[in-house]
């Protein structure tokens, strides 16, 4: 039985983040890849020296996190796009960092995470790369993911953009976020979060499993457009087929809020969203 019943109106939009993040414009002159020699070494410091063995201990402490088919990544050669579902806050931060260790990651984020004065100095040095705000922005956005990628790292992408808390399915998303592994002829993984039981307290909050898929290949032969979408639906069937696993815990139970003007949303008869990303 769902330890709490979740009602969405809204699969592309609705967001049950914990912690809610006012969105700010960003500065016109934002730097997306800073030049400045000690800020990339204080930011490697804090991401080798501090983030990585504090995520890995909380990872595996708090959260049991077993990552299945790390191998994949680690037989790739240079840089890689990682495309996930995105049903957590703290461990989704971690996971693409566990996974792809000793590679740096890079995660793309929303301009909320870095639109206040502590997480806007914090997130950059840990690797966090916003969503810009205007086609100048978006060239240089696009830019810094490039950087990235040729310096061997990975460059993370929740397609979803929003968090839905333990959901066991995957939401619709666009393929417009594979547009830069089609123009570099990078490859693609795709890496999903699924629930277990625990064996003892079988009724306490589950564990957490991350496997990976992938190598995805761009097809040169496409137009770009139907690269994109190619990569997009080869990751979003992955994702489905790996959530969509019998033994993925049903903690969290989401259900469509009818369409009637003054219902609270609450009721049993609620349409559930099913694991392909469509309502049922």
């Amino acid at each position: 039985m769902a330890k709490k019943t979740l009602y969405y109106t809204d699969p592309l939009r609705d967001d049950f983040a914990s912690l809610s993040m006012q969105e700010k414009p960003l500065p016109a002159d934002y730097a997306f890849v800073k030049k400045n020699p000690l800020w990339r070494l204080v930011s490697f410091l804090i991401y080798y020296v501090l983030a990585v063995p504090l995520g890995w201990v909380i990872d595996r402490v708090v959260y049991g996190v077993r990552v299945h088919n790390r191998k994949a990544l680690r037989r790739v050669k240079g840089g890689f796009f990682l495309y996930a579902n995105h049903t957590q806050s703290f461990h989704d931060a971690y996971a693409p960092v566990m996974a792809a260790f000793p590679r740096r990651n890079y995660v793309v984020v929303s301009r909320g995470a870095v639109s206040n004065k502590l997480l806007g100095a914090l997130v950059p040095l840990l690797g966090g790369v916003p969503l810009p705000d205007n086609l100048h922005q978006f060239r240089q956005f696009m830019e810094a993911l490039g950087e990235r990628y040729r310096q061997g790292a990975c460059v993370t992408t929740y397609p979803e953009a929003h968090i839905w808390p333990y959901y066991t399915g995957v939401r619709p998303f666009p393929a417009a976020s594979f547009g830069y592994p089609v123009q570099a002829g990078a490859p693609v993984f795709a890496m999903a979060t699924t629930y277990r039981r625990r064996r003892l307290f079988k009724n306490a909050r589950p564990l957490i499993d991350v496997t990976i898929g992938g190598p995805f290949w761009p097809d040169k032969s496409l137009p770009e457009a139907k690269a994109r979408r190619k990569l997009r639906d080869q990751v979003y069937e992955f994702l489905c087929r790996a959530t969509g696993r019998p033994d993925n815990m049903v903690w969290y139970e989401y259900k469509k809020a009818p369409d009637i003007q003054g219902d609270t949303g609450k009721r049993e008869d609620a349409a559930p969203i099913g694991p392909s990303g469509r309502v049922e």
